[in-house]
């Protein structure tokens, strides 16, 4: 693992700290200590120098921006590769692009690629503070670590032949195996950007994605399994042996956070219940109530719940009802549920319901058995009795939740709406 960090204005630990987490939230460990770029200058110092020496390199002047025009629109003049300049304030070494020929690479993706080099600039390998550049500590890096496959986003294409550029001239031999990754892109078929859109892991960790449901999407933009499934469950072990680079799309790979939900419920439905209930309790922590939760009572709920969220956030709000003193009423569901006769409805329930054995597959006997007596339609029957105990009309199943709330509760629970609901008018 490589953190590059040559930017070192740009370079902060905790930014460092989020990409350890997230790769670790993954499972996507490391074999050895990660190597930070920074912590490797004068390694990088000493290649520069060594170009400097051969005359690979040479300093240059900074052209202003106002006096560009003679320099054909270039940051630097080129008549400096002749001038012999040493170390001097604002200088900067840049690398001495052969004046002809052409750079090439055969990409395990696009096929072969190539650069002329009449138009690839000098580019800049120490800055004027003398730090080095993200390409001469690349390729230095690259070859220390034995580096053999180059894997990365087709924004960096025109970075390639510069790295390649200095690897020859630094006399490195072997060849890399180089593949340029399509670019993941929104909505809007845009560049995924910091900036617009939700690019963050540890966003979509803490908004309840499960991290095997997370690799198992990731995999899957700009390639798929031979045999066109979308899930795995344990993808890292899984998806590998299944993977050739060959067969990655060179097109744009679009995020669709829809199609991340449904991988994600895919994997939630396949857990077992106890390891569903393991996973929720986190987001029940953070509840304002979550000191009368209940992993008994949430247990007893757990596996409907299941069927019915996405992602792991949102299992609190399925059965906050339970651990309430009083359920948090949705007022859109309230207007429509106690419309009508549904005072009437709940006069019948409170009446009838003091006498019914409370169980639930009993419960929803009698509740429809009073709902027929009263020539009432069951949805529209039922739809005040779920709003008066949770408080919405979508949740989990109604008769269920009433066993596991008991007869008292439930009963207050329909009181107290029934003298809101007369309140009301």
């Amino acid at each position: 693992l490589r953190i590059e960090d040559t930017d070192l204005e740009r370079s902060q630990q905790e930014l460092i700290d989020v990409i350890f987490e997230a790769l670790e939230w993954m499972g996507l460990d490391w074999d050895e200590s990660p190597v930070l770029q920074s912590t490797r200058f004068d390694v990088h110092q000493e290649a520069v120098d060594r170009l400097l020496e051969s005359g690979g390199a040479y300093w240059s002047d900074p052209v202003p921006e106002a006096d560009r025009a003679r320099t054909g629109g270039r940051p630097y003049d080129p008549a400096d590769r002749d001038r012999d300049l040493g170390p001097g304030d604002g200088r900067a070494v840049r690398f001495r692009t052969p004046d002809d020929g052409t750079t090439s690479w055969v990409d395990l993706i696009r096929g072969e690629i190539s650069f002329d080099n009449a138009n690839i600039e000098d580019f800049v390998i120490r800055r004027a503070d003398g730090s080095p550049t993200f390409f001469v500590a690349n390729a230095v890096d690259d070859q220390d670590m034995a580096v053999t496959h180059v894997i990365r986003g087709e924004d960096l294409i025109n970075v390639t032949p510069k790295q390649l550029l200095l690897r020859q001239a630094l006399g490195y031999g072997e060849p890399l195996q180089l593949a340029h990754m399509p670019l993941i892109v929104n909505e809007s078929r845009k560049k995924l950007s910091k900036r617009r859109d939700d690019v963050s892991l540890l966003d979509y960790r803490d908004r309840g994605f499960l991290p095997e449901a997370m690799v198992n999407y990731l995999a899957l933009l700009g390639w798929g399994l031979p045999d066109g499934s979308e899930i795995r469950l344990d993808p890292l072990n899984e998806l590998p042996p299944l993977f050739d680079i060959s067969d990655v799309n060179d097109s744009s790979a679009f995020f669709d956070t829809k199609k991340l939900r449904f991988v994600n419920a895919e994997h939630l439905r396949a857990l077992p219940v106890t390891a569903f209930a393991e996973r929720s309790q986190p987001y029940f922590d953070v509840q304002p109530w979550s000191d009368r939760f209940h992993a008994g009572t949430f247990g007893r709920m757990a596996a409907e719940v299941q069927t019915r969220v996405e992602t792991l956030s949102e299992v609190p709000g399925y059965v906050d009802f339970l651990f309430l003193a009083d359920p948090e009423i949705d007022e859109a569901s309230w207007s429509k549920a106690m419309a009508g006769d549904a005072p009437v409805w709940l006069d019948a329930v409170i009446a009838a319901a003091s006498e019914w054995p409370w169980e639930a597959s009993v419960l929803h006997e009698r509740t429809f058995a009073l709902c027929e007596e009263l020539g009432a339609n069951r949805k529209k029957f039922q739809a005040p009795i779920r709003v008066a105990v949770t408080g919405r009309t979508v949740g989990p199943p109604l008769f269920e939740s009433m066993e596991i709330l008991g007869q008292d509760e439930v009963l207050r629970r329909l009181r107290s709406a029934r003298e809101r609901a007369g309140a009301a008018g």
